[in-house]
């Protein structure tokens, strides 16, 4: 593997290390188009803490974010869509 899709690999990994993430990724999934405040809503976070986690899932590549004058839409990218597969698969016995 070439050192560029390691370090793209690792982004993403530390994209999703946090359950946290994880459920705002699977929220954006579910409802897309959704803005910071619906999923403050919808999860029950803190605004700051949400917004940060969103950044961190934004620079893996995971979200999208679109302006909509005032308001900012994010919706998830094919990367954090396999990504959620991914994940979706992991059970514990």
């Amino acid at each position: 593997m070439k050192k560029s899709e390691i370090i793209k690999m690792e982004r993403i990994f530390k994209g999703v290390a946090n359950h946290w993430r994880i459920e705002i990724l699977d929220c954006i999934n579910r409802h897309n188009a959704i803005c910071v405040e619906e999923l403050s809503e919808r999860l029950n976070c803190n605004y700051k803490t949400l917004s940060e986690h969103i950044r961190r899932l934004k620079l893996a590549g995971l979200i999208y974010k679109k302006y909509k004058g005032q308001r900012v839409e994010h919706s998830i990218s094919p990367y954090g869509k396999k990504i959620l597969e991914t994940i979706k698969t992991f059970t514990y016995s």
